[in-house]
């Protein structure tokens, strides 16, 4: 019978590669930390709770190191960075918090934009001189639904909506990742950029959401496909020979579940200025990414 589509079977040997998984100690982040150890890398499981990341790391195979991380808080991602010695193949992006109520960071930033954007913003910036490879931004198919204030990152000025937040920060994803590789091209360099969404799968993030319990998850898992499946875009963005801003996710009807294929980003998400306007803005609010300005 021939092959269906690409699966863990076609990771390539990933012995001698250095690679951060952020968010490993549970759901995608786990699934995918796993199979790149299982492959042969060293990985480090960046994770906000240790004892959770140490029982994650347990549970896999071949060599795992566990790391405190937390991007809500800059000081953490600072730490992370300033901790960070020898060379580092790949990181991946993974972590992120979705439809969570109303708050702020240690640093004032709206909780969901300052988690799933703004965090990963420095650590990528923060660990690049590091990086010899590429860069892996987790996204979702709800980034077609947001939309960018740059006037109003942190939702001061209009009613806190969870759901239109969290779509915010997956479009602020992707004019991260497709803003970052167009940097990293104008200064010469080799390192990629990359997206991955999941599609909709059955992980621990969709506890979070609002209102969706009993009936609303059993729903949920009619049309959802597991981690397992949920982290093939993740590992084949991570592994595949494949250009930078290369975006991958599921090849299945609406890129709910399938086998991961490339996919293409909202007119939006493509929007170079609107890019640059990002990064400016998150550069100003984090204090890093300077070193790979914009074309004149």
């Amino acid at each position: 019978m021939p092959k269906q589509g690409w699966t863990t079977v076609d990771l390539p040997a990933m012995s001698g590669r250095t690679v951060v998984v952020t968010g490993a100690s549970s759901g995608l982040g786990f699934v995918t930390a796993r199979e790149l150890a299982a492959a042969g890398a060293e990985v480090i499981l960046a994770v906000r709770d240790e004892a959770k990341g140490h029982g994650a790391a347990a549970a896999m195979p071949g060599t795992t190191e566990v790391q405190p991380l937390d991007l809500s808080s800059l000081a953490s991602v600072r730490a992370f960075a300033a901790a960070w010695t020898g060379p580092l193949d790949i990181l991946i992006n993974n972590a992120g918090i979705m439809q969570v109520p109303q708050g702020r960071t240690t640093d004032g930033f709206e909780v969901q934009i300052g988690t799933n954007h703004l965090g990963p913003f420095a650590l990528t910036n923060l660990l690049m001189p590091h990086i010899s490879d590429r860069v892996v931004t987790v996204s979702s198919e709800m980034h077609k639904r947001g939309h960018i204030d740059l006037e109003d990152l942190n939702g001061e000025r209009r009613p806190y909506d969870s759901f239109q937040a969290y779509c915010d920060t997956k479009l602020a994803n992707l004019l991260f990742t497709f803003e970052l590789q167009r940097r990293l091209t104008r200064a010469g360099s080799g390192v990629r950029s990359m997206a991955a969404h999941p599609g909709i799968s059955k992980t621990n993030l969709a506890s979070h959401v609002t209102g969706l319990k009993g009936l609303g998850l059993k729903i949920l898992a009619c049309f959802a496909q597991d981690a397992d499946h949920g982290a093939l875009p993740t590992l084949y963005a991570a592994t595949g020979e494949l250009p930078g801003a290369s975006y991958a996710g599921p090849d299945g009807p609406g890129e709910r579940r399938g086998y991961p294929t490339l996919v293409q980003a909202s007119e939006t998400a493509r929007d170079s200025e609107l890019a640059r306007r990002l990064w400016d803005a998150s550069s100003r609010l984090t204090g890093t990414g300077r070193n790979l300005p914009a074309a004149s």
